[in-house]
């Protein structure tokens, strides 16, 4: 399975007072690499609701936490496409220490809805996006 993979820096707004990436900010990291997972793979969300008036939304998340990062530690985020149904992507996101040889730091499994963003009722992935999203897993990022 092939991945998109991108770097974040630890900052001080990211730690707790001793100097630890608090648990939360994992979330936004796997935000910010999901976002630019999917614009790199050319499957915008803001052209998803521009031209379909569709949004993905956080179903669930499950979150694995096995090392710490800490401040000024240098992060890499892998995302890789997991399965895809007509409305629904799984995503895992791997988040490991690029500062410190690699180390897995947390392992986020995520689902995305896409939702009408009228009504917040579930809606097909248009074709154009479910082609898009398969090069996470195709290996074409």
């Amino acid at each position: 399975m092939a991945t998109h993979k991108i770097r974040f820096r630890v900052y001080y707004e990211d730690t707790d007072a001793g100097g630890i990436v608090y648990h939360a900010r994992y979330l936004g990291f796997a935000e910010r690499a999901r976002s630019e997972a999917m614009r790199d793979a050319d499957a915008s969300v803001t052209e998803l609701l521009n031209d379909f008036g569709l949004v993905f939304v956080v179903r669930q998340a499950a979150i694995r936490y096995r090392s710490p990062l800490r401040l000024d530690d240098e992060m890499e985020i892998e995302t890789a496409l997991d399965a895809m149904t007509p409305t629904r992507l799984k995503l895992c996101q791997t988040v490991r220490n690029y500062s410190g040889g690699g180390e897995t730091a947390t392992v986020i499994d995520v689902e995305l809805a896409c939702l009408s963003a009228v009504d917040m009722k579930p809606a097909k992935i248009p074709p154009r996006w479910r082609d898009a999203v398969r090069k996470l897993e195709a290996g074409e990022v």
